[in-house]
């Protein structure tokens, strides 16, 4: 009974629900009818209407090729503005066409001066006056979205743009007006003028910039330029209106620089397609508000100057600077209050650019023509316009801006005394009496005048109004080379032409004080260790702008012509640099030698010492620095003290080579006793005993040494020689005579024979290009880079000239981009270089010359041709690039052909000598290092470290005779000639003969050399007393080199010992170990 209720009510719930739902399903359907029916009447009604207005559109605006002037068949203006409101209500932009032609009558009603007729004449009816203004708006704003919305492939895309600007243009401007100029109306002109105004807003605030924009970009940012020249100039006036009547207010500045001036590369179509609307942009008179300097003033605010940078990211930020640049490159003259916001602007955009450039690094990076590696990719436009970018951006350091940049600078410089020329020496200071006397009085006048020097001020003081300006500008170009990291070398380029830049602004460093104004400078450095003020930016880029000039001077601009300055500037420059790169570094102002400070005086100092070292413009010692206290700087770097060890590497040359090599020395010797290769009397080092066959000694000194470790290398080598019979030879100390083995190693090595090494015209050699010839060529290489630099470590000096160009590389110091292989070319090929410099200053077109950027090199009777650079056979020398030529042509020559010889040579030297202890020499001191000094012989200082054996002793009558005729009857050539015939080497150990190794040794013999039995007891006897058994005037003075040792027979007189002597070293009659 209770089961039979629930069943009956669940039915009736179920069947209840489910007429719910119908009747609910059943209304929807009806509502959805009567929507349906509403949507599909209403469309029905517009189409009627829609073609109502049409046909009535048809009837009141002909096409303007229906025949006849369109201007003679106006119709009256109340009846065109009610059916042009009523077409815009119902089609407006739909119908493109029909919306065109409308605007075309409305246009050229605009030039009837009847009220009736002029489309203006509407809002002189009250009644319609108001809707007037916002139908105008509506139209207007219609236009711009139709401009906007065009695409390029149109084929009457030009014309058709042009006529929406033009639009635009009549309606924003009253310039169009005709009826306003009528006697009875024109007192309406004002207020007509502020009714553009207000459409000019309202189109500001639909988009219009925004649309403008987009058909710059469309019409200019493209591999093909869309847009005519009537266009492009209509364009620039449109945007420009709302700014001028904003009155150049921030934010419409702001909107224009957004919009419009960040488009790539537009000013430059402007000034190439329409220059008559940069007018617009610069101002005509100086008095004229310009968007140049609004913009300036603007972006002049470190907030705004954020805010618009990150609206545009970096690459369009990139092209409002490039876009700002070109405007100032064409200003007439900027004055001193306009210059420093312009240039701190310009300075502020281009660090933005740098910090962007560097926060968007990434392993997932695109390449910029500009900016170099960054994460952000080129969109299309950017792709097609980046050439007019760079273009724009290398106005900055054309000849055009740098006079309007610089002019300051230059003005000031012309009111500055020049830098004066230091004494000359007189012809009476030869004189040693008038020389110390001179010098006494020259002391006097020094502190005379060092005690009245702070009465007179400099000219110039850092921090200056003056100062500030001229550091500034620097700042600007500095940032420049910092940021525009690819086209550093074209913008040094531009900065080293004429005397725009580095002859003013080295007048004005001089201008701040004695030496450059050193103690203006270092008083700063201490408020500023950084070295990031602006006064530092102006050294900074003196610095780089003048080595990258000094790189790419020839010897006759640099020396003879005195270009950019004469040889005594240079000198005062270098000690400028050195003094204060030394006092900050020592005073702990100037720690991190990789900030631009520090790297850019030491750049430039490395530069000009290198070209002093190559061919000298100083006094000799003009790089040693008196003020230095040498004790106390070997101190602090026994004790690792950093500032020590950052002088040492980086200054080396401020302390005297002397004291150089004896650091070298002592680090040598720390290093064996490290390494335990020490001998000393209580513990003998081990040895490396190799077997060297007379006929074989390159061949089996390899075998045995190329393969072995550098510690067991720079430990003791004993050597065993072999004979032609195949028997070891009687060795002396103890089996080994490793300098006897070095001296005809090298010997060989160099044998043009062997085709491993050849000769310059100066008789220096270097690496030949055809090694590779030779079997192996790069082992022995690299062996014979080790023989040199166990020479060197053992401090055995060999007769071995390098070229200057060869040892450079050898250093590494070719790696910096302050190098130029052109530089040292004379002493490899003077046929070459002769004709390079013909190039250079050939005053006709180069490309008569049929030049290419290819060498064509004759080996062995094939020629081969090398090209300079990709693609280079196929790639003409022309006036614009042939510096490039020259200096490509110059690093094949002298790098690219020997680069992998020098590179297998330096590994074997530097395996023995380490980089660090190198990094103490220039080129030449390590020449000297291997060959010896260059200073002429000290016989007192040999005779002091000569040992005597057989009876001779230095009293001896025939010892004396020897120092005599040395001393009195020997030229400087046979003194070099006697050294050479007795040590192997014409030149003396750097530091004396003291370090003569092995010490030099002088034995009384009296019988022929393949009977001398060394000091036997009865010979020893007889050289002592003088005894002799007969006169050896048939027996010449022989050497044996490997043991510095002369064998002198016992002469009975003095004239035979000079002629015996003077013929021995002439026909080079010693004789090696046998």
């Amino acid at each position: 009974m209770l089961s039979s209720g629930t069943s009956h009510k669940n039915e009736f719930l179920a069947q209840t629900k489910a007429a719910r739902e119908e009747r609910l399903l059943a209304a929807s359907r009806d509502y959805s009818a009567i929507r349906i029916q509403g949507l599909v009447r209403g469309w029905l009604v517009r189409t009627r209407v829609r073609k109502m207005v049409e046909l009535e559109f048809e009837k009141t605006f002909p096409e303007p090729g229906d025949g006849g002037d369109l201007g003679k068949r106006l119709k009256p203006s109340l009846e065109t503005y009610k059916a042009a409101k009523k077409f815009m209500y119902f089609v407006g932009r739909k119908n493109v066409d029909q919306f065109e032609v409308m605007l075309r009558y409305i246009i050229a009603s605009l030039d009837s001066d009847s009220p009736k007729t002029s489309y203006i004449g509407v809002f002189l009816n009250k009644s319609h006056s108001v809707a007037w203004i916002e139908h105008i708006k509506q139209v207007c704003s219609q236009a711009s979205l139709v401009m906007a919305s065009m695409s390029t492939d149109h084929p009457a895309y030009s014309r058709k743009a042009a006529f929406f600007v033009l639009v635009l243009i009549s309606f924003t401007s009253t310039n169009t007006w005709r009826l306003l100029r009528t006697p009875a109306l024109s007192s309406l002109a004002p207020h007509m003028t502020s009714i553009c105004h207000t459409v000019t807003g309202h189109l500001v605030q639909t988009g219009l910039l925004t649309n403008l924009r987009h058909i710059l970009l469309t019409g200019l940012a493209s591999s093909k330029v869309s847009l005519s020249r009537t266009t492009l100039s209509a364009i620039m006036t449109l945007a420009l209106r709302p700014v001028m009547y904003g009155s150049y207010s921030d934010q419409m500045v702001s909107l224009y620089l957004l919009n419009i001036l960040s488009v790539p590369g537009l000013v430059q179509h402007v000034a190439t397609m329409c220059p008559d609307s940069l007018v617009t942009l610069q101002g005509e008179k100086e008095e004229d508000q310009s968007l140049l300097l609004a913009t300036v003033r603007l972006l002049s605010q470190d907030q705004q100057l954020k805010i618009h940078f990150n609206a545009l990211e970096g690459s369009y930020a990139l092209c409002l600077t490039a876009n700002l640049v070109q405007l100032v490159s064409m200003a007439p003259s900027l004055t001193s209050s306009q210059l420093v916001p312009v240039v701190t602007t310009l300075t502020h955009l281009l660090s933005s650019l740098g910090q962007y450039v560097t926060a968007k690094q990434s392993p997932l990076s695109h390449w910029h023509p500009v900016l170099g590696w960054f994460s952000v990719s080129l969109d299309k436009h950017l792709q097609s316009s980046m050439t007019s970018v760079k273009a724009q951006l290398s106005r900055l350091w054309s000849p055009d801006c740098l006079l309007v940049l610089t002019a300051d600078l230059q003005a000031q410089a012309a009111t500055l005394p020049q830098v004066p020329a230091p004494p000359t020496p007189s012809p009476e200071e030869t004189n040693f009496g008038k020389k110390l006397m001179k010098q006494a009085l020259e002391k006097t006048r020094t502190t005379y005048a060092a005690t009245t020097s702070t009465i007179s001020s400099p000219l110039n003081r850092l921090g200056g109004a003056a100062c500030t300006r001229v550091a500034l500008v620097c700042a600007l170009y500095q940032t420049a080379c910092r940021t525009l990291s690819q086209l550093r070398i074209d913008i040094l380029n531009g900065l080293c032409f004429g005397d725009l830049l580095l002859k003013p602004l080295w007048v004005f460093l001089n201008s701040l004080g004695p030496n450059c104004g050193l103690k203006s400078f270092l008083e700063l450095l201490s408020a500023n260790k950084s070295g990031t003020a602006p006064e530092f930016q102006m050294l900074v880029l003196f610095c780089d702008t003048f080595s990258h000039l000094v790189t790419i001077l020839d010897d006759t601009e640099f020396y003879e012509q005195d270009k950019p300055f004469s040889k005594h500037e240079y000198a005062m420059l270098g000690q400028f640099l050195n003094t204060f790169l030394y006092r900050s570094v020592w005073s702990g102002m100037l720690s991190d030698p990789t900030s631009n400070l520090f790297s850019s005086v030491l750049g430039l100092l490395s530069v000009l010492r290198r070209r002093d070292d190559r061919r000298s413009f100083t006094r000799p010692n003009h790089w040693l620095l008196k003020e230095v206290k040498l004790g106390t700087l070997l101190c602090d770097l026994e004790r690792n003290r950093p500032v020590a060890k950052l002088v040492i590497s980086k200054l080396p040359h401020i302390i005297p080579h002397q004291e150089r090599v004896l650091l070298f020395r002592k680090k040598v010797h720390t290093e064996k006793t490290s390494l335990g290769i020490l001998e000393s009397d209580s513990v003998s080092p081990q040895s490396t005993l190799i077997s060297v066959h007379r006929n074989r000694i390159v061949e089996d000194g390899y075998r045995q040494l190329g393969s072995l470790a550098a510690q067991s290398f720079k430990g003791v080598i004993r050597v065993r020689f072999v004979n032609m019979q195949g028997l070891d030879e009687a060795g002396i100390d103890q089996d080994g005579v490793f300098k006897e083995f070095l001296e005809e190693t090298i010997k060989k090595v160099f044998d043009p024979s062997l085709n491993l090494f050849c000769t310059t015209s100066e008789e220096r050699l270097y690496p030949s290009p055809l090694s590779h010839i030779t079997e192996n060529h790069l082992d022995l290489f690299e062996f014979v880079g080790k023989m040199i630099g166990k020479a060197v470590y053992e401090g055995i000096v060999v007769d071995v000239p390098f070229a200057s160009f060869f040892l450079t590389q050898v250093l590494g110091h070719d790696h910096s981009a302050l190098y130029s292989y052109l530089d040292e070319m004379p002493s490899s090929d003077p046929e070459l270089h002769k004709n390079l410099t013909y190039v250079k200053h050939y005053e006709g077109d180069v490309e008569d010359l049929g030049l290419t950027f290819s060498f064509d090199q004759d080996i062995m009777g094939r020629i081969v041709t090398h090209e300079l650079i990709p693609g280079g056979r196929s790639i003409n020398v022309t006036n614009s690039n042939r510096i490039s030529y020259i200096h490509h042509m110059a690093h094949f020559k002298m790098h690219r052909q020997i680069a992998t010889q020098v590179a297998a040579f330096r590994n074997g030297f530097r395996s023995v000598i380490p980089t660090d202890w190198l990094s103490l020499f220039s080129g030449p001191e390590v020449q000297r290092l291997i060959s010896g000094d260059n200073s002429p012989i000290d016989l007192k200082d040999l005779r002091r470290n000569t040992s005597y054996y057989g009876g001779f002793h230095d009293s001896h009558r025939v010892v004396a005779w020897l120092w005599e005729v040395l001393e009195k009857d020997f030229t400087d050539k046979e003194k070099s000639m006697f050294l050479k015939f007795v040590t192997s080497c014409s030149k003396p150990p750097l530091l004396g003969f003291e370090n003569l190794e092995p010490p030099f040794s002088i034995r009384c013999v009296e019988v022929a050399d393949d009977e001398d039995d060394g000091d036997t007891v009865g010979s020893v006897l007889r050289g002592f007393l003088a005894l002799r058994r007969k006169d050896p005037v048939n027996r010449l003075p022989t050497a044996s080199t490997c043991f510095n040792l002369l064998k002198l027979p016992n002469y009975q007189k003095k004239s035979t010992l000079k002629e015996k002597l003077r013929y021995a070293i002439s026909c080079n009659t010693g004789f090696e170990l046998s």
